[in-house]
């Protein structure tokens, strides 16, 4: 995780000219070498980022947190969760866990039940797997094309749609 502190200090490399580090800290690539090569935005970028670290930062931190699985605000999840994970690593090899292809056809059937449309956690729920497990699973299938995303526009939760049912 990236820490605002450090962003502000990245921010004073350009007392050394070496402008847009914290930008390049923040996963922010393109607009950071566009920095480092035009002196900040002769000075200007430079100095409206004293106000966007702080957002920068978190931007970058649930982007990170995102990846790994994790709620924004790093909630643990309940104690059946918990333990239904535990047991699902220390249990034998004979009783592992699904692979993921068996994950995304208990996917596509709980879809299919519910008229194509699936939420993470109505897919936990009808699967039994980790939240982690859905979420990744999920996206795998929106990048391979067989589902799409939306936000449920009474609730804002985030739903997969599977084209084909």
């Amino acid at each position: 995780m990236n820490n605002v502190g450090t962003a502000y200090v990245l921010w004073l490399g350009c007392l050394l000219q070496l402008h847009g580090l914290q930008r390049l800290y923040n996963g922010k690539i393109f607009t950071g070498l566009l920095w480092l090569f035009t002196f900040g935005l002769m000075g200007f970028g430079q100095l409206i980022d004293l106000v966007l670290i702080p957002g920068m930062v978190e931007e970058h931190n649930t982007r990170v947190r995102a990846r790994h699985g994790l709620s924004p605000a790093n909630a643990i999840h309940s104690q059946p969760v918990i333990q239904r994970v535990v047991s699902r690593e220390f249990a034998p090899p004979s009783v592992a866990q699904p692979i993921p292809e068996q994950l995304a056809i208990k996917l596509v059937k709980a879809a299919d039940a519910r008229g194509g449309k699936l939420s993470v956690t109505q897919g936990v729920i009808d699967t039994e797997a980790s939240f982690a497990e859905v979420e990744v699973t999920l996206r795998k299938l929106v990048r391979t094309g067989y589902v799409d995303t939306f936000n449920d526009p009474e609730t804002g939760v985030v739903m997969y749609e599977f084209r084909e049912l």
